[in-house]
């Protein structure tokens, strides 16, 4: 089991079973609300639990996503693809250790101007 939380811990999960191999989000939505890229690993979603559900906050970012957010402290913690059977949760939410790495990069045609990638992993332009 691996567990985490917002900053504030308002919000607490669990997720039952290893992580998948998370990736990093260079698309500007992304960016954009995490600040940074986003990395996350997608998890099936009836293999979380989470605590203080009634403190996460919804933003429909598009018509077939929406994204979770601790309503105290304001951490992004979830990308819920609508009408799908995973959530992607933020890495960096995690409680250590996570027994995963990073596996690739994604949209990184739409990455900030102000970084490089350059850890050898795979990168997707989309």
């Amino acid at each position: 089991m691996h567990k985490g939380a917002c900053l504030c811990g308002a919000v607490r999960f669990e997720v039952q079973g290893d992580l998948p191999t998370p990736d990093a989000c260079h698309c500007s939505q992304c960016r954009k609300a995490s600040g940074h890229f986003w990395a996350s690993t997608d998890v099936a979603k009836s293999a979380v639990t989470i605590h203080g559900e009634e403190q996460v906050r919804w933003f429909q970012s598009s018509e077939k996503v929406r994204r979770g957010f601790c309503g105290t402290c304001g951490s992004q913690l979830f990308w819920d693809p609508v009408h799908h059977d995973k959530i992607a949760i933020a890495m960096g939410a995690f409680d250590a250790p996570t027994g995963t790495r990073l596996g690739k990069h994604i949209f990184t045609a739409d990455k900030g101007d102000y970084y490089a990638i350059a850890d050898g992993l795979p990168q997707n332009a989309q």
